[in-house]
């Protein structure tokens, strides 16, 4: 035996023993490095539209459905996993597998080239909130026991308008922060909860898939060898549906009659339109539907006395109710059959819309009499105060001081903030105005008149009443070409937020006597780096020379003549109740109706062609106790 032999094997053996295993384990580690299998089921949508025809729409519409289509998976995904988002790594395997599913639909139509969806997008969100948990620890229980006491019901009419107000409210007051993309943004966010865990029939109920993601799949199909038996069935419904339909207008009919006859005054020529989106609103609510008799009665006929205000749609009247209250009557004028629709649905967005500065509705009436034709009428709540026109241009008295009417400011600009991104769907208010801000009796802002320019028969208020002095609020490309966007109400806020600081109107008139814009004039004093000569220096209160300088580049900035120029309601929100400084303001293109004065004026200034914000502020001085009142 050699010395040691025994324990030589070993030796020889072990490395390579040692070796095969760390080979067996690579295999198991190496594609945590790669791309991983996407754990959202996209085939759900498959079984959804199964034998369903994608509708014939375009390409912005396609991409709408395709987005929907992502955060209805997702949806699925949070319901059971409690996980918002697939893992980071399996993004692009997700875009594959859902890119198979939209082919089956859309053949040839490449989601994220057409659309511009980024391959991370759909596993990144909202302010990071990747789980269940995250999101419950970010929103209050209160708030979270809101959504789920709205939305865990059937979400056909009534209940789809308050799962989605809750759900609105819920965006609007907490998921405030930054969003990556699109895809599963802040918006979305509360929508796929609610539909996940607010609503115990699940994201692929029906009514929850038309409710909150706006698809409409045939979900009643089952498989083909089913469908003699579904003929049956659709028939049963259909005899059954008229049957009972049929019983049901006997039962009317005879229900009006009796009701007739305790009815005083009735007016027998009256009859009501057929508004059934409308009837689901108050089923839940308070919302009110008046009679045209209870609405004479309340404004004792119409009267010239109870006029409390006069605009394009028509009057509006002071209306005292039977139980004392009083409310805002607002009769529009020049109304016909051919807009019922269009005001069914107006009227059901606004109902539906809440915010501490806005002016709540309280109820409508739609009627037509031989004597009086078409009429069409919404209640809202009566506000005391006035307007803030009223306090700034009529005849009241003491002047606003600068603590209210910065209050009022950031009050207007969060109303309009929420109509544009809080709101489901989102309301651009077209009309924003001095007379269109109500005030409390403690001068909080109320935003009145939103959707109100749709009503009219031109639908576009402000442009049929501009003897009326709304001229002055319009943008640029709203008042020229008919552009429509949110940015248009970022315009007229910003109007509104000079003649707070100024006293002026919108209009205003110079020494010549010639009307000239109000934001033509501010912009030219901060072009003369005299920012602060616009605060009107009567105000009361006045505060830092800083601060008043910043509002009144947050006012400049908003009534920028070009569009891409202008920030967003939230971002206004954020400058002016934070410390978020005011960006660069871009030089404005020169009129085309400037003289060669104003011309070679704009080549001399701002050579950058940047207007930025100025350091080095001192305490406010009004003009006539200081050389220096001005900054720059």
């Amino acid at each position: 035996m050699i010395p040691g032999g025994s324990t030589e094997p070993p030796r020889t053996q072990g490395p390579p023993l040692l070796l095969l295993i760390l080979l067996l384990c690579l295999p198991f580690t190496t594609p945590q490095n790669t791309t991983l299998q996407c754990p959202l089921d996209f085939t759900i949508l498959l079984r959804l539209a199964e034998d369903s025809q994608p509708p014939k729409v375009d390409t912005p519409t396609q991409c709408q459905y395709v987005l929907q289509g992502i955060r209805l998976v997702l949806s699925v995904y949070l319901k059971n996993t409690n996980s918002f988002l697939p893992p980071l790594h399996s993004a692009d395997s997700c875009w594959t597998n859902y890119q198979t599913v939209v082919n089956e639909f859309l053949p040839g139509f490449d989601a994220r080239k057409i659309c511009g969806f980024q391959t991370s997008w759909i596993a990144q969100g909202c302010m990071n909130i990747t789980t269940r948990a995250e999101f419950e620890t970010l929103v209050p229980r209160t708030e979270i026991e809101d959504v789920v006491s709205a939305c865990n019901r059937s979400l056909g009419g009534s209940g789809c308008t308050s799962c989605t107000t809750s759900i609105a409210a819920l965006h609007a007051s907490y998921l405030t922060g930054g969003s990556v993309g699109n895809v599963s943004d802040c918006r979305a966010l509360a929508t796929i909860y609610g539909a996940a865990i607010g609503n115990s029939e699940g994201p692929t109920d029906p009514g929850t898939i038309n409710c909150l993601f706006s698809l409409n799949f045939n979900t009643q199909n089952q498989s083909k060898g089913k469908h003699n038996n579904q003929t049956f069935i659709i028939v049963a419904v259909v005899v059954s549906a008229v049957v009972l339909s049929l019983a049901g207008l006997g039962c009317w009919y005879f229900r009006r009659k009796k009701k007739k006859k305790f009815v005083r005054n009735f007016d027998k020529s009256e009859r009501t339109l057929d508004f059934s989106g409308l009837d689901s609103i108050h089923g839940n609510t308070t919302f009110v539907r008046f009679t045209f008799d209870e609405i004479k009665a309340a404004t004792k006929n119409f009267s010239r006395d109870y006029i409390i205000g006069r605009g394009g749609y028509g009057n509006v009247y002071k209306g005292i109710l039977p139980d004392g209250s009083e409310v805002a009557v607002k009769r529009f004028k020049n109304c016909s059959a051919a807009g019922d629709a269009s005001f069914s649905h107006e009227v059901e967005v606004i109902a539906s819309v809440r915010h501490v500065n806005l002016v709540a509705m309280r109820g409508y009436c739609s009627a037509t009499t031989q004597r009086e034709g078409y009429q069409r009428i919404i209640v809202c709540d009566l506000v005391r105060n006035g307007s803030l026109h009223d306090h700034l241009f009529g005849s009241t008295g003491e002047s606003l001081s600068w603590p209210i009417r910065q209050r009022i400011a950031l009050g207007t600009a969060k109303g309009l903030a929420y109509l544009h991104y809080g709101a489901q769907p989102s309301i651009i208010h077209r009309d924003i105005k001095a007379s269109n801000i109500l005030l409390d009796d403690k001068f909080e802002a109320l935003v009145a008149d939103f959707g109100l320019a749709k009503f009219t028969p031109e639908g576009m208020t402000h442009m049929s009443t501009r003897v009326a002095g709304t001229m002055g609020y319009v943008a640029p490309e709203y008042a020229l070409y008919g552009q429509l966007t949110d940015k248009s109400d970022v315009y007229s806020f910003g109007i509104v937020l000079l003649e707070l600081l100024s006293g002026k109107k919108a209009l205003m008139a110079v020494n010549d006597g010639q009307p000239t814009l109000l934001s033509d004039w501010a912009w030219s004093l901060v072009r003369e780096s005299r920012t602060l000569d616009v605060i009107d220096e009567t105000m009361p209160g006045l505060d830092s020379a800083e601060v008043m300088e910043k509002y009144v580049l947050i006012a400049v900035l908003c009534s920028h003549p070009q569009l891409y120029a202008r920030p967003t309601m939230d971002q206004v929100v954020k400058m002016l109740d934070t410390e978020v400084p005011v960006p660069s303001i871009p030089d404005r293109p020169i009129p085309i109706t400037a003289d060669i004065d104003d011309i070679e004026k704009s080549v001399s200034s701002f050579g950058s062609g940047r207007m930025s914000t100025i350091s080095g502020y001192q305490p406010y001085t009004p003009r006539g106790h200081s050389e220096n009142s001005s900054a720059g």
